[in-house]
């Protein structure tokens, strides 16, 4: 109740482990299933090896992750769940698909055929999707924020595969004034272009978070997990009401 209107413009932020991974999630992983990418309506189709980030930027998609909300031994059409690294080092190297896909893409399916339920076909889609732990310290990202904002937990948000471009709603945010997290702000809201995000990821932490969640695709829901430590994006605009 006593959060002020957030501030709009072009500032760091300042992603929290485990719940900042909707932001991977949506920006990165829809982008590189292979049903998009063999239609050409994904801006990453046709650029792997280029790179896209630092190389403290490793994202990877694993089925096989033991204990993991989007887990499974195998996919909806037999193939075993394993570990697909999609962006080695800030490279593009992979991307996750099932067997029609595969097919058509040329590559060994990934074990990302999953459907719903019985009643529907399996279709491609993410398991758990995570930004590896760098480095980092997690203190020091936000002692480095003169000014600048923390996006605790994100709400409802969508993404153009096609053109990369996504607009996020943040439920829970703060204001980071002079390294230290202070007052909540709302209304805010992160808007960017998922290859430029990864561009200006600055800092990744040694910390590691994963959250639940549910992904829906084609009418169909799948249990997924998103991860990751905390993050600092070194200038992303940020819609606001502040007057």
């Amino acid at each position: 109740l006593d959060a002020r209107p957030s501030p709009a413009g072009e500032f760091p932020v300042v992603l929290a482990p485990g719940s900042g991974g909707v932001l991977i999630h949506e920006a990165c992983g829809h982008g590189l299933e292979a049903d998009t990418l063999v239609k050409e309506a994904s801006v990453y189709a046709n650029r792997r090896g280029e790179r896209f980030g630092s190389e403290s930027v490793t994202i990877v998609d694993d089925g096989s992750d033991i204990g993991a909300w989007g887990s499974f031994g195998v996919d909806d059409e037999g193939t075993p769940a394993q570990r697909t690294v999609l962006f080695d080092k800030g490279v593009l190297v992979g991307h996750m698909s099932d067997l029609l896909s595969a097919r058509k893409i040329g590559h060994p399916p990934t074990g990302n055929g999953r459907r719903q339920s019985y009643a529907y076909l399996p279709i491609v889609r993410m398991t758990n999707t995570y930004l590896l732990p760098g480095e980092d310290d997690p203190e020091a990202i936000f002692e480095s924020v003169p000014r600048g904002v923390y996006a605790a937990t994100f709400a409802g948000g969508e993404v153009n595969p096609a053109t990369g471009n996504f607009v996020f709603g943040m439920s829970e945010a703060y204001m980071i004034e002079d390294g230290v997290v202070t007052y909540p702000i709302k209304g805010a809201n992160l808007i960017g272009n998922g290859p430029e995000v990864l561009e200006v990821i600055d800092a990744v932490g040694s910390d590691f978070g994963r959250k639940e969640g549910v992904c829906g695709k084609d009418g169909q829901a799948a249990p997924v997990s998103n991860g990751m430590p905390t993050v600092l994006l070194g200038r992303v605009t940020v819609g606001g009401t502040e007057t």
